[in-house]
């Protein structure tokens, strides 16, 4: 298998996960589920989606470790933010 091959086979594989989260996401928007525990479930899921489409489909998995700590720091502190923003709201 070459090189193209096994990452056609990973970014589908990745892509199919990207949907399941979002359906699971969806799934919990609309079920009885609440509190806390939801939301950093929800954080947690935001995070390995946002980690696989920075490393991934924007190919910054072997880029400088400034532009990966940049683009992953950015989710960080909009999830911290959202996170803050509930416990205030609670």
């Amino acid at each position: 298998m070459n090189n193209q091959t096994h990452l056609n086979r990973r970014l589908t594989w990745i892509w199919l996960a990207l949907m399941a989260f979002t359906i699971l996401t969806y799934a919990v928007s609309r079920s009885e589920f609440s509190g806390t525990w939801v939301v950093v479930l929800l954080l947690v899921t935001v995070f390995i989606k946002g980690h696989w489409i920075i490393a991934d489909f924007m190919e910054l998995r072997h880029a400088g470790l400034l532009w990966r700590v940049l683009a992953h720091g950015w989710i960080i502190l909009v999830s911290a933010g959202i996170l803050a923003a509930y416990m205030m709201g609670l």
